[in-house]
């Protein structure tokens, strides 16, 4: 199936339906852009997420994860910028009440316009010219552009007087940077070295609506490597190319269109410098060998965690004919085995296998996430597992009774080996590593 027969509509419907993603608060008539995570949803994240912290922080010299909390002093969204200019260029419509985001009117409209590079006016001034109607009603009258902050505000204190304003975090990067110098008094680090974290970022935006690709709650996988001032550049080229290849060892390739899910940038000392400028602590450097203080230079690569698993199911969603004459289609999510939510999905020939079957099931799930299914033809019960991307079905039949061997088949092949009993565990295991 090419990518541009995949629709999201599609993509929606197989997660509603098998358990991937719901709409948040769903009984109430749902909440816009909010999404709960199903069990198999939560699997495929937490995969995700397993595969970030082994190749992020497992794998790598002198890379520390750490988990800061949500709520901040207000002081460090003052310091990195966001209260003063984390914002959105919005406008409303007059006729229809409905408000948007003036860049995402003019790339809607003309994707070649690049609004992200206008100014205020000079966007005002294009939808005006290009007469760019209302997406709701069609009309063409809109307010003046204004800026709204992005970031959500609550407040922290039990009395009117005692309130004081506290924000959710738009951006995990924080909790990093204000961690440094914990980070690097606690573990005796030297340069160059990396802290990462996973952790919800929350964003009071106006989305449009792709799914969970833009979200106001979502998760971030966040690196950040503190290095000497002039070790940055060539850092910035490798954590490039080490992004990249985390994604395509994930099962991404460049051929689903434009979207970010990863930015890598080199921020030089800017965030430690105004850290140190509002909190007044020193966040210099010494360099124990010649003795030299400077603020660390910070590369940051940073991962979309929500996005990365909506680009896996995308990659992964298939329409596979099985046999034309037939009409025979099976839906079916070529997963990396590594990521997929479910390992092996064990199947009795005959409910009256069923206990032989159970013993299995038990046995590997102290290994790896696998499921039991004995409903319907052993065919059904093979699509429903290749729907939800499973990549192994073992099969336990009457001559396994006698044999002591199960019948393994693979999802994308749908070839079909004997394997004895007490090699599954094995075989499995071998093909769903990362």
């Amino acid at each position: 199936m090419n990518n541009t027969e995949k629709t999201m509509d599609k993509i929606i419907a197989l997660c509603k339906n098998r358990g991937f993603i719901f709409a948040g608060s769903e009984i109430y008539g749902g909440l816009a852009n909010t999404w709960d995570y199903g069990p198999l949803g939560t699997r495929l994240k937490n995969n995700v997420k397993d595969a970030w912290r082994k190749r992020f922080i497992q794998e790598r010299r002198n890379s520390y994860e750490v988990d800061a909390d949500i709520l901040m002093n207000p002081r460090v969204w003052e310091a990195s910028g966001h209260v003063q200019s984390f914002s959105d260029p919005l406008l409303d419509c007059k006729e229809c009440k409905m408000r948007f985001r003036a860049d995402n009117l003019i790339d809607d409209f003309d994707p070649e316009a690049h609004a992200d590079g206008m100014t205020k006016t000079e966007m005002f001034d294009y939808i005006k010219a290009h007469h760019i109607p209302c997406p709701n009603c069609g009309k063409h009258n809109f307010t003046d552009i204004r800026e709204f902050n992005l970031m959500f505000q609550t407040y922290r204190g039990v009395t009117n007087d005692a309130k004081s304003v506290i924000y959710l975090r738009p951006e995990n990067a924080q909790g990093e940077y204000v961690n440094y110098p914990n980070v690097l008094r606690s573990m005796r680090a030297k340069l160059p070295f990396s802290i990462g974290q996973i952790g919800k970022a929350f964003r009071n935006e106006i989305t449009p609506g792709n799914f969970t690709f833009r979200t106001i709650e979502f998760e971030q996988m966040e690196f950040q490597t503190f290095c000497k001032p002039g070790d940055d550049l060539d850092l910035y080229d490798y954590f490039k190319d080490f992004g990249k290849q985390f994604f395509m060892d994930l099962g991404l390739f460049p051929s689903l269109g434009w979207g970010e899910i990863n930015g890598t940038h080199d921020r030089t000392d800017f965030d430690l410098s105004r850290h140190q400028e509002y909190s007044g602590q020193k966040l210099e450097y010494i360099d124990p060998f010649t003795n030299e203080r400077y603020v660390p230079y910070i590369v940051e690569s940073t991962y979309g965690l929500d996005r990365t698993v909506l680009a896996l199911l995308c990659q992964a969603y298939d329409e596979e004919v099985v046999d034309a004459e037939k009409n025979d289609v099976r839906v079916v999510l070529h997963l990396n085995p590594a990521m997929a939510p479910i390992k092996a999905a064990i199947l009795p020939l005959s409910k009256k296998l069923g206990d032989k079957a159970m013993e299995i099931r038990d046995e590997l799930s102290k290994s790896f996430m696998v499921e039991y299914d004995e409903t319907g033809s052993i065919g059904k019960r093979y699509r429903r597992a290749d729907e939800v991307g499973t990549p192994f079905c073992v099969t336990y039949d009457f001559d396994s009774e006698t044999d002591g061997y199960v019948t393994i088949r693979e999802r994308d092949s749908m070839e079909q080996v004997r394997v004895p009993i007490a090699e599954v565990e094995d075989y499995i295991a071998s093909r769903v590593q990362f």
